[in-house]
């Protein structure tokens, strides 16, 4: 069977970083626990849960503690976290992605000059609840074109044309569907300033995504279920190839994928680790 693998697949930059340093804290002999999963992908975190790391969540999870190593997740989180380990005096290492630490400046600098918000995302992802939480003024999270439509900025006081918002993306948001809904935007009359902080490796992944699934009779999209970046790659990939699966494992392969012809696609979020990657490239090679 003939294999196409996407060279994007797996871990991207930020992510990488998070788990290693993890890993980098075990053996240390203290407490380690992480705020939220490290990343998306559930083999990982139960593999950290096997070396005695620890999930902590929310706030009040945090003010439970008393000692250990706490790890911020490459998502980021809001500076109301940060103020709590310093209050508490915990230790704690910041693996935030790089990409998204920038959306984190960018909100609060342009929110203390008195701009509103607004956020093209997914509401209730934790890259997404982190931001906000880096705003002084009102924010907005927006992912579709209808909410777009609607958004109406809440300071009727102000002529629309001092009316200033600023649009931020999630790191990992469909590029192509940010630039329709910031086209809404700009039809809308705002005076807004627009940051586009999709993170290149996402833009790339999701364009060789594409590119691949056009070519082949079958697609697998590899990924945790709670992975946002996974199932955007898995929409796209959906467009182009209708035989397109969206797996975690190889087990979850064994149960779906019917006998296909050849070519097969490959690609997979990135949360995922290599290793499952190969695991499921061999298996497709040698079983179809």
């Amino acid at each position: 069977m003939e294999v196409i693998r996407a060279k994007s697949a797996g871990f991207c930059f930020g992510v990488k970083r998070a788990v290693e340093k993890v890993y980098e804290q075990i053996g240390e002999g203290k407490k380690i626990f992480t705020y939220g999963p490290i990343i998306h992908n559930e083999e990982v975190v139960k593999d950290l849960e096997k070396r005695g790391v620890r999930v902590v969540e929310g706030l009040e999870g945090l003010r439970e503690l008393e000692e250990g190593v706490v790890i911020i997740r490459s998502h980021g989180v809001a500076k109301e976290v940060y103020d709590l380990l310093e209050e508490k005096g915990l230790e704690y290492v910041d693996a935030t992605c790089p990409f998204v630490k920038r959306i984190h400046n960018i909100v609060e600098k342009e929110s203390r000059q008195g701009k509103r918000i607004v956020i093209i995302g997914n509401p209730g992802h934790p890259e997404v609840e982190g931001i906000k939480g880096w705003a002084v003024t009102e924010t907005a999270v927006i992912e579709s074109a209808e909410q777009a439509e609607k958004f109406v900025n809440k300071n009727k006081n102000i002529h629309l044309k001092e009316n200033k918002i600023c649009i931020v993306a999630q790191t990992t948001f469909n590029y192509n569907k940010f630039k329709e809904l910031v086209e809404i935007f700009s039809k809308k009359g705002y005076n807004s300033i627009v940051a586009d902080t999709i993170c290149n490796a996402t833009e790339e992944r999701q364009t060789e995504a594409r590119r691949v699934a056009a070519q082949v009779e079958s697609m697998i999209v590899i990924g945790g279920t709670h992975s946002s970046n996974t199932r955007k790659l898995y929409e796209i990939c959906k467009e182009e190839c209708e035989n397109t699966y969206f797996i975690q494992t190889l087990d979850d392969l064994r149960l779906e994928l019917p006998k296909t012809a050849s070519p097969v696609g490959i690609t997979a979020g990135a949360s995922t680790p290599n290793n499952i990657i190969e695991e499921v490239q061999n298996y497709v090679r040698i079983n179809f």
